[in-house]
């Protein structure tokens, strides 16, 4: 016993040396406690926003009609409180990292109540979100099936509200909420990106949408599609540069199909298709059909025959 007490003690005093030159090189240091937001408490405020937004669908199982609004209430007034915290959190660290001072607490909670603000919209925008599931799959037998059921509409969920937060400039709340759907659903989606009305991610396993990504209305995409960046500029010391447009736009009605790759800031024209395991890095005209044996042809004959 007291060997493995010897053995535990040599551990930890190394782990201790690792944090302490990991904080010194990078400028870290938590005497203060844990400031950073917490991913388990995130991961409730997401789950209590989702109740409130569907409450009869994603509420309590012993949820009734005449308690709806009751429930609502207090179940955001619960998720506030916690995200006003989370966001209190986050401009500290960022403050720090600047190296400046703390802003007041007040301007978390101005925040989020500019978020709480937004949620109406964002249950607009799921709205139209559920109905182009419900309408675009044959599988699917009710609304109520595509709220309980898919993946896809999940990882809507978590992407609208973060990316929310996001344009309010917390980023990595939104992050670490798009991150917690990623890991649920298999589906990753940067907070930034762009998303319209009427989305519908079929199946959804392996889709990787990113950062500077824009998607019109009504746009449909299968599993294992990703719409990513065709190259990284980074500057002499080979770091990559940040916030630059590098992802597709896509217009609206578009559908994109499994295995799909679109790379780099091209556009997809409106009304186009994309063919299974296409590998895309130029821009197409509206109403373009492409494939794979297309796309693996000489690019301008296909490209023409095409899109004629």
């Amino acid at each position: 016993m007291t060997d493995v007490i010897d053995e535990l003690s040599g551990i930890v005093s190394a782990l201790r040396s690792a944090r302490r030159r990991w904080r010194e090189e990078h400028r870290r240091w938590d005497a203060g406690g844990r400031e950073l937001p917490s991913r388990e408490l995130l991961a409730v405020v997401v789950q209590q926003l989702a109740g409130a937004l569907f409450p009869m669908r994603l509420g309590p199982p012993d949820l009734q009609p005449e308690g709806e609004d009751y429930y609502v209430g207090h179940t955001l007034g619960a998720a506030l409180s916690r995200l006003r915290q989370q966001v209190a959190l986050e401009l500290g660290h960022d403050a720090r990292l600047r190296g400046v001072e703390a802003p007041p607490f007040h301007e978390a909670a101005e925040l989020v109540a500019s978020f709480a603000a937004r949620l109406p919209a964002v249950r607009e925008l799921l709205d139209s979100d559920v109905i182009a599931a419900f309408q675009g799959d044959p599988a699917a037998r009710s609304v109520d099936e595509v709220l309980l059921c898919y993946p896809g509409l999940h990882a809507l969920i978590s992407h609208r509200l973060a990316h929310e937060l996001y344009g309010l400039g917390l980023p990595l709340i939104a992050r670490v909420i798009s991150e917690l759907a990623h890991a649920q659903t298999g589906i990753d989606i940067h907070p930034g990106a762009q998303i319209g009305a009427g989305c519908f991610i079929d199946h959804g396993t392996g889709v990787v949408i990113g950062e500077t990504a824009v998607l019109g209305q009504r746009v449909r995409i299968y599993q294992n599609v990703t719409l990513g960046a065709k190259s990284i500029p980074t500057d002499a010391a080979g770091h990559a540069h940040k916030g630059q447009p590098r992802h597709p736009i896509v217009e609206d009605d578009v559908v994109i199909y499994a295995g799909a790759t679109v790379l780099g800031r091209i556009t997809i024209g409106r009304g186009s298709v994309i063919g299974g395991n296409v590998w895309l890095t130029r821009s197409l005209p509206p109403e373009s059909r492409i494939s794979q044996a297309a796309s693996q042809a000489d690019p301008n004959s296909a490209f023409q025959a095409l899109t004629a």
